[in-house]
């Protein structure tokens, strides 16, 4: 966080004043679902402003993400932590998003977490975990999923991936495939003959499968956005790479485990989490990748990946 520091966003400044905050975002700062807490907002426009002065960043938009958000609102409905937020022309918009599901190795470690709230954080590769921190986007590739049936009809599943860079605690993102797409993806997947098709294999092979739609799920370890939400994001960052900063990271995870554990209330120390989740969660907790990392190798290698099979063909 010490990059960020100059701009005074750290979570005491931000339970206190605005910070600099422009008076038209001021009424999207809050707690309730659709708005965004003051130190994820703080946090979020220090980097992006820092990055411009630098010139890492082109983009007269940027993005944030609340972690500690739960899934699903009180209404019932998806829950919004993902934040676009566009100065120049005084918009801001809140939409869905979904954190890493993490896993449960058994006999050596737990880090699996529910589908409504996030209590496991890692940088680990292979944690399958969300690390908070700052990014900046980088290239976008596209990927063909498989074709899916709609009214009778094949449709191609062709998937934007939105590649980030950071640093710290984010710093190995590519290594760890880390970036945004759409929550889409195909299900008991099969295979059929058609040479010709310009997605067919080397040996004349289509992909084909069930479409599922996960936006109020959760993700590997990426930002995942509903098909909407990633065709808007992904069409504003192609040729103007901006920053992205995903609350909360490793130094507020420790504070507010320590808070919780004190029995003293996160507020009353100046720091911030969802409180609906954090009663759920108990306590939060962040996995460094050099405590996790050897523990999930040595999981690899007592359950070694059994060799790849193709997919069976379709009936």
């Amino acid at each position: 966080m010490a990059a960020l520091l100059w701009l005074g966003a750290s979570p005491t400044a931000a339970v206190g004043q605005y910070s600099g905050i422009p008076p038209w975002l001021r009424p999207h700062v809050g707690e309730a679902d659709g708005q965004i807490s003051k130190v994820v907002l703080e946090r979020a426009r220090g980097l992006y402003l820092q990055k411009v002065l630098e010139g890492a960043a082109k983009n007269p938009c940027y993005f944030a993400m609340d972690a500690t958000r739960p899934s699903i609102a009180k209404s019932g409905r998806v829950a919004r932590r993902f934040y676009i937020i566009c100065e120049h022309d005084l918009s801001f918009r809140a939409v869905s998003s979904g954190y890493g599901n993490g896993r449960n190795l058994p006999g050596l470690a737990n880090f699996a977490n529910g589908r409504r709230c996030a209590k496991n954080f890692s940088n680990a590769e292979g944690s399958k975990l969300t690390a908070g921190g700052a990014y900046v986007t980088a290239e976008t590739r596209t990927s063909f999923k498989g074709y899916y049936r709609v009214s009778g009809k094949r449709v191609p599943l062709i998937r934007p991936f939105v590649q980030f860079e950071g640093w710290d605690d984010t710093a190995n993102a590519r290594e760890r495939a880390i970036g945004g797409h759409s929550a889409v993806m195909l299900r008991s997947m099969c295979r059929r003959k058609d040479p010709k098709d310009p997605h067919a294999d080397a040996k004349g092979y289509v992909a084909y499968g069930r479409f599922l739609n996960y936006a109020s799920g959760r993700s590997n370890g990426c930002t995942s956005w509903t098909p909407e939400a990633s065709a808007l994001i992904v069409d504003m960052i192609k040729s103007q790479p901006t920053t992205l900063y995903i609350y909360p990271e490793s130094s507020d995870i420790d504070a507010i485990a320590k808070a919780v554990k004190a029995g003293r209330p996160p507020s009353k120390a100046g720091l911030y989490w969802n409180a609906s989740c954090l009663r759920e969660i108990g306590a939060p907790k962040f996995w460094p990748k050099e405590t996790l990392e050897p523990i999930i190798a040595r999981y690899r290698k007592a359950h070694p990946a059994p060799p790849p099979r193709p997919l069976p063909i379709c009936r």
